[in-house]
């Protein structure tokens, strides 16, 4: 697109542009008006308050980090700078079962809910309370939530090493039903970890059954990484079919040494699956490797 003449507060110029859909690069200039992208195309003539040149270098939307632990950080350190450095623009909170929201502590907080910060750091007894401390600390980044199963069970009961009864349950749905009504993107779980072994597949596919009515999805750090990891990917496909929502099945990876050269074997599983039902993984890790798959 050829046009001169306009004055932006931003332009960006020479850039190899990525817009995300899987076209190959091409070089544009960008101009930026209050915040938002007006055009993109060859823009001569063109001035701006910021002027930016970026021959040789790759301009791409902002990058979302699916698996996070900053529930607490995003909040402590508005400023995000790990992430904004690295191009991420969007973080997803409350994986692997824990997340700072929805958590009223009796003690202090069991592991891993550990892993977001001590005992003073969870004051979000409601996801209401989480969005109102995001909304005022205006991290650098945009923040999804999800809402973590270990965090519910901690609210309800009395002992993480049993499974939850039905009344539990109930209770832990009630809480979903309201931050799901409120925006958070889904359930995870992290049954792999102890204060959520003990819950069986039918404790995780009846709290997850409001997922669906809210258009959510539910993410899971599998019950285990190890020999039977076959078995933990078809628990987390049955919560999936069970609900009739989207799976995501975290750090897809097979631990311990009798388990390398499975990898072929996982990955068709989730192939063999796909085929009818929506099945992804947020990070495969082989060999010291992390590749992010969005």
């Amino acid at each position: 697109m050829a046009s001169d003449g306009e004055h932006v507060d931003t332009l960006i110029k020479g850039a190899r542009v990525i817009n995300g859909t899987g076209a190959p690069a091409v070089q544009r200039d960008v101009a930026v008006k209050d915040g938002r992208i007006v055009v993109i195309g060859e823009l001569s003539g063109w001035t701006a308050e910021k002027v930016v040149e970026a021959e040789r270098q790759v301009l791409t939307p902002g990058f979302i980090d699916v698996h996070t632990h900053d529930d607490t950080h995003v909040i402590c350190s508005p400023q995000m700078l790990p992430k904004i450095s690295q191009g991420v623009t969007t973080a997803i909170v409350g994986n692997c079962g824990i997340s700072a929201s929805l958590v009223t502590l009796k003690g202090d907080p069991p592991d891993p809910i550990n892993l977001l910060g001590a005992f003073d750091d969870f004051q979000y007894p409601t996801f209401a309370t989480y969005i109102d401390a995001v909304n005022q600390a205006r991290p650098a980044v945009n923040v999804g939530a999800l809402i973590g199963h270990t965090a519910l069970r901690n609210n309800h009961m009395d002992r993480l090493d049993l499974g939850a009864s039905s009344e539990e349950i109930d209770g832990m749905r009630a809480q979903l039903e309201e931050t799901l009504a409120h925006g958070a993107l889904g359930l995870s779980s992290g049954l792999t970890y102890g204060s959520a072994f003990s819950a069986p597949p039918e404790e995780v596919m009846a709290l997850a059954e409001p997922l669906a009515n809210a258009g959510a999805l539910y993410t899971t750090h599998m019950r285990t990484e190890f020999d039977a990891i076959l078995d933990a990917m078809d628990e987390a496909y049955q919560v999936g079919k069970h609900t009739r929502v989207p799976v995501v099945i975290s750090h897809l990876k097979c631990a311990g040494p009798s388990n390398w050269g499975r990898s072929t074997e996982v990955l068709k599983s989730l192939e063999k699956v796909r085929d009818g039902q929506p099945v992804g993984c947020d990070f495969i890790r082989t060999t010291g490797v992390h590749r992010c798959s969005i």
